[in-house]
């Protein structure tokens, strides 16, 4: 259980000269189960970063698909460099990324935001993550269920 002030009344109570303040009577108990955080979007990131590389800026996966392979703390793919390429392009931006700058954690974080925002504004995070694993569809593919849990642990423990 946790414990919360009421902050609210003690004004009220502070203000009347004749009661003694005893902040301990002011405490009430919460089950923690209803006290949920506020994810941010950065805590997001982090997570998925976890997830990806274990905050490896320097990892390559899937080295077998030479030419394809995922670089970088957020494990980004050639076809993912292109598509927010293709964003910034769309948006009249002179910014343009290179595929080395998947080892760039900043410039990975801003490729993930930039398609985040242009393909998912208004996307729940389960959905982003999905689709950040599975591609287009991902929130549809049930491969990324799992995905989807281990962002949600390491949310937990952010």
């Amino acid at each position: 259980m946790k414990k919360i002030l009421i902050l609210l009344v003690a004004p009220l109570i502070i203000s009347s000269p004749t009661v003694d303040v005893n902040y301990e009577e002011l405490t009430i108990d919460l089950p923690a189960k209803n006290i949920k955080p506020v994810i941010e979007e950065e805590d997001l990131v982090s997570a998925i970063i976890l997830v990806e590389s274990r905050g490896n800026d320097s990892a390559i996966g899937d080295r077998h698909l030479v030419g394809n392979e995922a670089i970088g703390a957020l494990q980004i793919r050639p076809v993912m460099v292109r598509e927010v390429n293709r964003i910034l392009k769309l948006k009249k931006a002179k910014k343009r990324y290179q595929l080395k700058d998947r080892f760039n954690r900043e410039k990975s974080i801003e490729m993930f935001l930039i398609w985040k925002e242009f393909h998912h504004k208004d996307s729940d995070y389960e959905t982003i993550a999905r689709n950040w694993n599975g591609g287009p569809n991902g929130y549809k593919k049930s491969r990324t269920e799992k995905y989807w849990q281990k962002v949600q642990n390491e949310l937990d423990g952010i």
